[in-house]
């Protein structure tokens, strides 16, 4: 069972969502005014682009209950497709970005119908194989990807001739993505779909035995990580006006893994908690930049020894804390009112 599950009906559970995503995105849209500099701007629209990565990956491993090792290769795929249909061939930005969440959809669809079959380590082996051969393709496709060097000279997102040039206007643009994702996510979770995704986590069997295709929830919620992997990787490229393959590589899957962990992998808000941590801890460690994966593989023995929910789940551990406290209190008095 989902550790996200609650007492509250679906809908009540939706509509709670709802409200705390608006509040939430009401402060976020705060940043732009109080970041000093664009470089501080950067880091909040680093932090959307991060939390669409976490947000899609959170569905399939934390709700889902699959370990996928390709969210990087989707995220690269996203990056490419836009970016090379762009300098290349003259395409909209904004097509580009169709185009790069319908590539990767594409993609996810393909490896997913084999790989999906697969459980436990042969599925993080099989998704892992994959983005390692999306990683040689993007070095080795020079012509189109540029190859180790790169692919350079992407021009900035555009809509209707207006151009998102600069960090003032890219903000607002991915604020807006990080909003949707977190609206549909709420809906999805909600619906029937999501609750047979998370019967599905909990026993394949007993979903199947209640009608439920187990093979075709977990690929949908493959696919649509694939789609929110391929937006990010569309707003990350014109964004930076540039992508690298390195970016792209499997260890950087390995580490959004790690992320979901820290953040709370079937949790909610746990994907934004790691957005944080993934946006924030590279730049704290710009200084010591060999000792960044040795914090982050202490970070998740440490979550995992201690922390096993995540970081989202202190607030549940509160809250739940807070519940027995009154609870307790509620029988002290009635037993003494019985007196």
């Amino acid at each position: 069972m989902s550790p996200d599950n609650t007492a509250f009906s679906p809908l009540r559970q939706r509509n709670l969502r709802a409200r705390h995503i608006a509040v939430l995105w009401l402060l976020l849209a705060l940043w732009p005014f109080i970041a000093g500099n664009n470089y501080i701007l950067s880091l909040g629209i680093y932090f959307f682009i991060n939390l669409l990565l976490l947000g899609g990956l959170n569905l399939v491993m934390g709700y889902g209950g699959q370990i996928s090792l390709c969210q990087a290769g989707f995220f690269g795929m996203g990056a490419y497709v836009s970016g090379v249909l762009s300098t290349r061939w003259g395409v909209p930005p904004a097509m580009g970005a169709v185009a790069a969440m319908a590539g990767a959809a594409l993609s996810a669809f393909v490896i997913g119908l084999p790989a999906l079959r697969l459980r436990g380590h042969y599925l993080s082996m099989a998704t892992l194989g994959f983005n390692a051969i999306l990683s040689v393709l993007f070095n080795e496709l020079v012509g189109l990807t540029g190859g180790p060097n790169g692919l350079s000279g992407i021009p900035p997102m555009s809509f209707f001739g207006y151009s998102l040039d600069t960090p003032e206007r890219f903000f607002w643009l991915a604020w807006a993505a990080g909003l949707v994702m977190m609206l549909l996510l709420a809906c999805l979770l909600a619906s029937r779909a999501g609750r047979a995704l998370r019967a599905v986590s909990g026993s394949e069997v007993a979903a199947d035995s209640m009608g439920i295709d187990p093979f075709g929830s977990k690929l949908a919620a493959f696919m649509a990580s694939a789609v929110s992997a391929g937006l990010a990787g569309s707003l990350y490229c014109h964004f930076n006006q540039y992508a690298s393959p390195e970016t792209f590589s499997f260890s950087a899957s390995v580490l959004l893994v790690v992320m979901v962990a820290i953040g709370g992998w079937g949790h909610f808000w746990g994907p934004l908690w790691g957005a944080v941590v993934f946006t924030a801890m590279p730049e704290l460690l710009r200084r010591v930049q060999d000792a960044e994966l040795f914090v982050f593989g202490a970070c998740m023995v440490l979550v995992m020894l201690f922390l096993p929910g995540g970081v989202a789940s202190i607030s549940a551990r509160l809250i739940g804390l807070r519940d027995s406290a009154n609870a307790k209190r509620a029988e002290k008095e009635a037993r003494h009112g019985s007196v």
